[in-house]
């Protein structure tokens, strides 16, 4: 079973991460993406799906014209864990 990350881990992850919001109540993190328009948006998405698969641990998003918002959990450690933080560095290398 994958741990949830306790609050010096927590904090040590989130400094590190670009503009990436902690949701407090759900222990979630998420971020808020622009693209130019419907296509590129749609290929992120697509770039980040591979990503996912391949990790075996996918995100929860939402996609309208030319933004994406994604959310990262880990449902079986209720809460943040490594694996979103992996998840949300590789989401960021996608883009520079």
């Amino acid at each position: 079973m994958v741990e949830k990350l306790n609050d010096e881990a927590r904090k040590a992850a989130l400094a590190e991460l670009s503009d990436w919001d902690h949701a407090v109540e759900r222990d979630a993190i998420s971020k808020h993406f622009e693209f130019a328009d419907f296509s590129e948006a749609f290929a992120f998405m697509t770039r980040v799906a591979l990503i996912a698969e391949s990790m075996d641990h996918h995100p929860e998003w939402k996609n309208v014209y030319n933004s994406v918002d994604i959310t990262l959990t880990t449902h079986d450690a209720d809460g943040l864990s490594e694996r979103d933080v992996k998840m949300a560095r590789a989401v960021d290398a996608l883009l520079g």
